[in-house]
């Protein structure tokens, strides 16, 4: 498959890019800065530069699926996690992308229940919506509290996890790991996915919900 992913110079970006080179994907990686794309092509990516905050017909055009890991780390909330995302679903309706594969965030579903973050996880939520509304076959991930230690390749999923019984943090390759599997597992099809550390290998346990 022909894969973009948006925000693909981020901390979870990255490894998709790797993830879905080594998986034998073609990959263009978009990037808002051009300095990027020599990161991108030693990933083995093809480097797209576009701004999600204007028009990204053209770097969605010729996909046959959409990542989208983009995030503007709270600065650019409104014009990047929701307008941004926004943007890009409506682009791949118009250009005829079908799947799309969201990494959003846990809270995501009940912004003004949260204890923090709430104007991230507000943004998050119009995104999802958003997504949900569209005629695209989308999957929605909702990880924990993102880390940045190896991979272990396992995780816990759920609609809807049991905080009593997993921790509230995973690392982001295994998160980078469940998007770029959600892509060829076709239980997480419409499906909005929690997603935290756990023991389950990462396709299994997509497969399993």
């Amino acid at each position: 498959m022909t894969i973009l992913v948006a925000g693909a110079h981020g901390g979870v970006g990255q490894h998709i890019v790797r993830q879905l080179t080594e998986a034998g994907h073609s990959v263009r990686a978009m990037i808002r800065d051009a300095d990027q794309a020599s990161a991108m092509e030693a990933l083995g990516g093809e480097p797209v530069v576009s701004d999600l905050t204007s028009d990204v017909s053209d770097a969605v055009s010729g996909a046959d699926a959409v990542i989208f890991a983009a995030g503007s780390g709270g600065e650019k909330l409104e014009a990047v996690d929701k307008n941004g995302a926004i943007r890009t679903i409506d682009a791949c309706v118009e250009q005829g992308v079908n799947r799309f594969v969201m990494l959003s965030s846990i809270g995501a579903d009940a912004p003004d229940e949260a204890d923090q973050l709430q104007d991230y996880l507000r943004a998050k939520h119009a995104a999802d919506e958003h997504l949900k509304a569209s005629p695209l076959t989308w999957t929605i991930l909702r990880p924990t509290r993102l880390l940045n230690g190896a991979a272990k390749g396992t995780a816990a999923f759920a609609t809807s996890l049991n905080f009593d019984e997993h921790p509230k943090e995973i690392d982001r390759e295994d998160v980078a790991a469940a998007l770029v599997a959600s892509l060829t597992v076709s239980e997480t099809e419409g499906a909005v996915i929690e997603m935290t550390s756990g023991d389950t290998p990462i396709r299994e346990g997509l497969a399993a919900l």
